[in-house]
């Protein structure tokens, strides 16, 4: 296989036939279209896999349309087996793209980057989520499973910043996501691979640059786990996002990251640093769209003290303990409050809990007045969307 493309030789043709899928999928609200060789294309609408009507996608047609894809980068993805990218549509639609090999032939997955970036309101945040906006220093980690809008979460943030402050933020991304212009702050972006050889050497370098805020994309190691709590501990406000699915786990996948003999040192100093812990569950709302269900963690001497003492484990009761004077709260709490609000059903309600019989136990101490508006139509309405098995047309 020759790993250098001719562009001039190029057609283009196989990737006009995705673009069609990509307009298709952003018409239905999609979030994320994927390609397969030796398969049909489908897409994740409100959640669910669904196919497109559409003939299979040939190995050999799979591989051409990398080629039309990457271009000049196409020798990149044959040594290294997958890369990232932005793909940019049109002028209001971008996709980040990873595209890899599996083992029938060249798979990608877009997915959809808004071009403009939602405000704190428009997401329907919990208040205390705009308060991350206003400190001057510390750590705050958004976290939560691939496709939970954690990327989305950050970008609102800094985009809060950017209108109110006058602040100087470095962000070190792979890939850059999010689009800022400059407002009141100075922002500048950095492509992990592109202007940037790793997230540690841009934050090596980025201590350099006279940061106020640090955005490091994600914290994939120990050295930037390592560098940023330095970077936080000295002055600056890190924002960084870990693939972890509550507080209590993300406290432990920080300081299980280093050896045993670095583990106290590491859980000093994150006790220290952490401003707030920000955890997101996407769950389909009852009008065919979803919500972010947010554990909020907030910084308090009992929350540093449970960190430094390895008291873990309670950390989500000091979260919910937490909500009426810190304005913290766990993922039960604001999922009970989504369907008191009738955002949610039941049935959602239940399956995204944390622990779904104590939210039974909380539903039924509401009072009579708190009913959720309309919840077989609002149900029988979500199956209809959510029919994973739905075949949409291209026409």
């Amino acid at each position: 296989m020759s790993n250098s493309v001719d562009v001039s030789k190029l057609t283009f043709v196989q990737l006009n036939k995705i673009r069609v899928y990509l307009k298709k999928m952003i018409e239905l609200g999609g979030s994320d279209l994927h390609v397969k060789a030796n398969s049909v294309i489908r897409a994740r609408i409100n959640g669910n896999i669904v196919q497109f009507a559409g003939e299979i996608f040939a190995k050999e047609d799979a591989l051409t349309f990398a080629k039309e894809l990457l271009k000049g980068r196409f020798g990149e993805f044959i040594e290294n087996k997958e890369i990232d990218l932005v793909y940019p549509f049109d002028e209001r639609n971008r996709f980040r793209v990873n595209i890899f090999f599996q083992m029938d032939g060249v798979s990608a997955v877009f997915r959809v980057i808004p071009i403009k970036i939602p405000s704190i309101a428009e997401l329907n945040f919990p208040d205390v989520i705009k308060d991350f906006t206003q400190l001057e220093r510390g750590m705050v980690l958004v976290t939560g499973v691939t496709g939970s809008g954690k990327s989305t979460t950050l970008a609102a943030l800094i985009n809060e910043i950017n209108i109110t402050k006058r602040k100087h933020i470095i962000t070190i991304e792979d890939p850059i996501e999010f689009v800022h212009k400059d407002k009141g702050c100075i922002i500048n972006q950095r492509s992990v691979g592109q202007d940037t050889l790793s997230f540690g050497t841009a934050l090596r370098a980025s201590l350099r640059e006279d940061p106020d805020i640090i955005l490091v994309g994600e914290m994939r190691d120990r050295e930037t786990i390592n560098l940023a709590l330095h970077a936080a501990d000295t002055g600056h406000l890190v924002f960084s996002t870990l693939h972890t699915i509550d507080a209590k786990e993300t406290i432990n996948r920080i300081i299980s990251t280093f050896p045993t003999e670095e583990q106290n040192r590491v859980r000093i100093s994150l006790a220290g640093v952490i401003q707030g812990v920000v955890s997101q569950r996407l769950i389909p709302t009852v009008d065919g769209g979803r919500r972010a269900a947010m554990e909020v963690l907030v910084r308090t001497p009992t929350i540093e003290k449970l960190i430094m003492e390895n008291r873990d484990y309670e950390i989500r009761d000091a979260i919910e303990k937490g909500r009426d004077h810190y304005k913290s709260q766990s993922f039960d709490q604001h999922i009970l409050e989504l369907y008191n609000d009738g955002i949610i059903t039941k049935a959602k309600a239940k399956d995204y809990a944390t622990s779904a019989s104590d939210l039974e136990l909380r539903m039924s101490g509401l009072s009579s007045s708190k009913t959720v508006k309309n919840p077989t139509t609002s149900e029988e309405k979500e199956i209809k969307i959510n029919k994973s098995d739905d075949i949409f047309d291209l026409k």
